[in-house]
Order: C-alpha cells, then structure tokens, then sequence
C-alpha cells in the first residue's frame, strides 16, 4: 500500500511578546510548512494554580499563563510576512463574534495574504463563555446558522436576508468579497454525529481534536462524506485534517520520561472521560466530562488539581498524546494518513517542559514535514 501524502501546518497561543510570533511566522516559511494557526481564547487552559517553574519554564517568562492577543489584529499583523504559508484561526466561535464580523474578518484577511486562510470552526469552550457571562446553550444550532450566514457572506455580493432561533439579518450589507481563489476555507472541529453531518454539508475541511486511533478516524471521516453526497456535496473537496498535542525528543527514553512530567500529564488530563473509561479509569472531573472545552481552568484550588494529575493512568496519556522521536511521529501519523487524514496541526506541547526541548521542538516538526510529504 501507498503511503499518503501530508501536509504539516503549526498551530500556536497567540502570546506576546509579537516579535516571538512573527518569528514563528518566518521559521514556518523556512520549514516549508503549510500552515500557521493561532487560538482564540479569553484565558489559557493552563490555571493560574499550577503556573510555576515545576510545570514549566514558561512562567519565567511571564507572571500568567493567560496572556493571549486577540486573533484577528494578531493575523493582520503576521500577513505581511506569510509568503506563501497560510494563515488561520484554530478554532473561533459564533458565541462571542457575530458570524457577519467573523466572515468580514476573514475576507480582510484574505486580501492580506496570498493564500486563502484557514477558519477553524467550533461550538466554544466554557473557558471563554462561562466566566464572562456569554450564553453557551445550544451551540450545535448556533453554529449551524452561522455557518449558513458565513457562506452567504462568502459567496454572494449584496444585502443579506436571514432568519433563526439565534440571528436574524434584514437586508445587511456585506459587500466585501474575497480575492479570486483565495475564499477562506471553513474548518470545522466536528466529533459527535451533528456536528460531523454539519462538516459534510458546510466544510471545506474537518478538524478534529479528540480523536485518538485511525479507525475511529476512518470511522467519523465517512460520516462526513456521507452527509457531503446526501448534501449534495463532492466529498473530496473537503480536507481531512487532524490537530494533534504532540511529545518530541531525540530519544525514546528522553520522550517517556516527558510524559511524566506535570504538565504532559495535565494535557492528558484534558482529555474527555471517554477515553479515560477506555481503560477502566473514571475522570476526575467526572463521567460526563467532555474534556477542554467543560474545562475552567480558575475553577480547582491546588490540590484539586494535584490529586486529579496523579490520576492520570499511562494509558490515557499515550493515547491522548502522540510522543516519541520524530520518526516515530511520522510513522503515528502515517496511520492516519491511511485512514484518511491530509493535513496535520502540530501543537508542540513538549516546547513547554524545557527550554531545551523549545529549540528541539521545530527542528523536529520539519523532520516530520518532511517525511509526511514523501509518498
């Protein structure tokens, strides 16, 4: 069997200091990557209670581990030195941005560079809803309206007329349009059947999170496809992709011994109990924890999060997490690959531990580019 061809992008916090950012931007060119994403987020996931130099170097760097640019000026500010490497969100929600401003940002973003750019789609995060008085129920239907106005917005010049549980427009005017083949190209972070159906009706790509095995991977990609030809869709034109946490070091035993540490087993920790009670383990958090986005990372003293870190089984933490050298990377993404997958969104978690492992952690994503994009 042919092994499939991949292509790798970089998906980053949007952290000061900008000039970390813009450097991010220019390695990622030199890389030959194809893309760089940011987050969306009021606060990191990271709690405040674990921030110290136990968990990680970073809080050298910084008192708080939520200091975060918003995403839209961030890429504004990135575009002029993309090159050829696209841009994106990974993931932003109709809950705190109306989907009019969500598509005209991405329409100037569009203009901007010279590709087209990437908006990840999601229903939110409690992290960003919760703690500001945002109203998170029914998000499913939210999305899909504005996913629905998106393309409107997209597609069509001239006033826009529409009608729903949570928008309605009344001949709004959106008479921004994007370039000539540069349309930004919705992703959307799809894992449970509605959200998978919406995938194959509104995406041009689907990008899951939580998703830990290549036959899992293969099954929810043909739930896809299949709502793409009930809509009326050709299925091939919707990008498979993949976000993955991610563990690099030079050697095997350099590899494990990170997925001791507090904060490798803390991303495990955001894992939903789901995958816990694959091997018998009950969440901390409890049986209906659906994982990040339930997570309120200013919501647990100390030691709640202390006793729920040493819970974490080993079993959950190597699935939730693909770590080893990078070929051993390559090798675990050429399986989903085989299921399906066409790009990856690398998020280096390792570059966190150490600074040692920071330096590592890009040299060994090229290695990986690299080996994806021989076929």
């Amino acid at each position: 069997m042919s092994r499939p061809w991949m292509t790798v992008g970089l998906h980053v916090p949007p952290k000061p200091p900008a000039l970390n950012l813009r450097a991010l931007v220019t390695m990622a060119r030199l890389m030959r990557l194809e893309s760089l994403t940011v987050w969306d987020h009021f606060q990191d996931l990271f709690p405040q209670a674990l921030w110290d130099n136990d968990f990680t170097w970073m809080s050298r760097l910084s008192a708080s581990p939520h200091e975060l640019f918003e995403f839209q000026v961030t890429l504004g500010n990135l575009a002029a030195r993309a090159g050829r490497l696209r841009l994106g969100v990974c993931v932003t929600e109709p809950v705190r941005r109306h989907p009019v401003l969500i598509a005209q940002a991405m329409m100037t973003l569009a203009h901007m560079t010279r590709r087209a750019p990437i908006l990840g789609l999601g229903t939110g995060e409690r992290e960003n809803t919760q703690p500001y008085g945002l109203d998170l129920s029914r998000p499913v239907s939210r999305l899909e309206e504005a996913l629905q106005i998106i393309r409107m917005c997209f597609e069509s010049r001239g006033p826009v007329d529409f009608t729903g549980a949570h928008f309605t427009l009344d001949s709004a005017v959106m008479d921004l349009q994007p370039p000539r083949r540069r349309t930004p190209e919705i992703w959307i972070a799809a894992h449970g059947p509605r959200m998978l159906e919406l995938t194959g009706r509104f995406g041009d790509g689907w990008l899951p999170v939580a998703v830990v095995s290549p036959e899992d991977y293969a099954a929810r990609l043909a739930v896809v496809r299949r709502s793409a030809i009930t809509a009326g869709r050709e299925p091939s034109r919707i990008r498979p992709c993949l976000q993955s946490y991610v563990v690099f070091a030079p050697t095997m035993r350099e590899a494990q011994a990170m997925l001791d540490t507090r904060l490798i087993r803390f991303v495990a920790l955001l894992a939903p109990a789901e995958l816990w009670s694959q091997f018998g383990e009950r969440h901390p958090f409890g049986e209906d924890f659906r994982g990040f986005v339930d997570f309120l990372p200013e919501a647990h003293t100390r030691q709640e999060l202390d006793d729920a870190l040493a819970a974490v089984p080993r079993e959950a933490l190597s699935q939730a997490i693909t770590w080893g050298t990078p070929e051993r990377v390559a090798s675990r993404l050429r399986d989903f690959g085989q299921a399906g997958a066409r790009h990856v969104n690398l998020e280096l978690v390792s570059a966190a531990v150490s600074p040692k492992a920071a330096l590592y952690a890009p040299w060994a994503a090229m290695q990986v580019s690299r080996a994806l994009r021989v076929p």
